[in-house]
């Protein structure tokens, strides 16, 4: 079993047997027949992924590996806050009909600020110092600004990135103020697990260990059949992780930069009902 599977399972199963419902309250989530979304949650869960010893993706059914990273590139190389380009359609039912999701994700770290080394965005001062500046304490990204989230189509979920080197290995922290276990979770970790690598590789630095600081980690009401069926299931070994080497500029990345040897899930039919 990967330790993806280990520590998905785990999870759930804590959640399941050991989680608050928030069937008496009200709630902002819904399903497309306009029923409130209600989950049964666990708060503060801390899962570590160590990269050097295995690539954190799912065997007990898919992550689409590929549209994960497209969605990774759209946020952190185009910096973009549009779906027109975005290859999936993960983000249809939050953009306008221009396909703007407002002032989110792509669009805070693309925002430029001034420091005494020049005008940069975001990403690009964390490029910076990892290069220039690896024993610093500060290098973090932070996209949920309350001066915007009332433009935002949704508040971020996984927020703030903190990266810290020890040595020769590029080691960081995934906070995140909500998470959909079925849905999202292994996305995200796969997501920022691939991050890591990146910006290890344009550092000089050797990616270590993701840890994944989760405040709400729930299940949908609608979900506890399907996560049940996986729970059941037993786990199959990572697979390879394959980065392409030879790109050592972080903006030079491309979804085909990336593969995955030995990938070979569980078969996975049901249908995923989104909460909007």
């Amino acid at each position: 079993m990967s330790r993806a599977d280990e520590i998905f399972k785990q999870n759930c199963r804590d959640i399941l047997q050991n989680g608050v419902w928030d069937t008496d309250l009200n709630v902002r989530p819904h399903w497309d027949d306009g029923t409130p979304a209600h989950t049964v949650k666990k708060f503060g869960i801390v899962n570590r992924y160590d990269l050097q010893e295995e690539f954190p993706i799912l065997t007990i059914r898919r992550t689409y590996f590929k549209t994960c990273i497209d969605e990774l590139l759209w946020i952190w190389q185009q910096k973009s806050n549009n779906i027109h380009d975005l290859r999936g359609h993960i983000w249809d039912s939050w953009a306008d009909e221009s396909g703007s999701i407002g002032k989110a994700y792509g669009y805070q770290l693309g925002v430029k600020h001034q420091y005494p080394e020049g005008e940069m965005d975001q990403v690009d001062r964390v490029l910076y110092d990892l290069k220039h500046n690896p024993a610093s304490r500060r290098i973090l990204t932070n996209i949920y600004n309350f001066e915007d989230l009332h433009e935002m189509a949704l508040y971020p979920c996984a927020y703030s990135m903190t990266f810290n080197v020890s040595g020769n290995t590029l080691n960081a922290i995934l906070n995140q103020r909500s998470q959909d276990m079925l849905a999202a979770n292994n996305w995200n970790v796969v997501q920022y697990s691939v991050l890591v690598h990146m910006m290890a590789q344009a550092a000089g630095l050797q990616a270590g260990e993701l840890v994944h600081v989760i405040a709400d980690a729930h299940i949908y009401d609608r979900h506890v059949p399907i996560i049940e069926k996986m729970l059941e299931k037993e786990g199959r070994s990572a697979p390879k992780f394959v980065m392409d080497k030879s790109v050592t500029d972080f903006y030079q990345f491309t979804r085909d930069s990336f593969s995955l040897e030995g990938y070979e899930p569980h078969p996975f039919d049901d249908k995923i009902p989104v909460a909007i």
